[in-house]
């Protein structure tokens, strides 16, 4: 029985180090590349983009306004790569301070917009800088 339980303690230690040694890494935004630009004419093409709504913008907490949002520690002070198709943000990266580039996390819905998700694409979209928001 001790041997049982022994091996089951051990077993538990082993998981809980691992998850914490994931966990743990989970925090550390890792630098991405720039979206690639495309040898000839694309629809999607990645451009340089400004002008989401940041918290300091008493615009960004009106949940009747739909426009792009964006949370980060950086706000629109730092250069911010997109990729659209017909006006519709898709993926954007934003650079830090050295100017490595970091992938935005969009989130599922507009927070705290409650209109626009009927324009086309799902409309306009709220970014967030990676680990800026523990969990996301």
């Amino acid at each position: 029985m001790r041997r049982v339980a022994r091996r089951a303690a051990r077993l538990v230690a082993i998981v809980v180090g691992a998850g914490l040694v994931g966990v743990g890494g989970a925090g550390i935004a890792a630098a991405d590349e720039w979206p690639p630009v495309p040898d000839g004419p694309s629809a999607i093409g990645p451009y340089e983009t400004s002008g989401f709504l940041t918290p300091d913008n008493p615009d960004f907490w009106n949940p009747l306004v739909a426009r792009d949002r964006l949370t980060s520690p950086f706000g629109n002070s730092t250069r911010i790569v997109c990729t659209a198709f017909h006006g519709v943000l898709m993926d954007c990266w934003q650079a830090d301070r050295d100017g490595n580039p970091h992938k935005l996390v969009r989130l599922p819905f507009n927070f705290p917009a409650v209109t626009g998700s009927t324009l086309p694409g799902g409309g306009p979209g709220h970014y967030v800088y990676p680990g800026f928001i523990p969990g996301i």
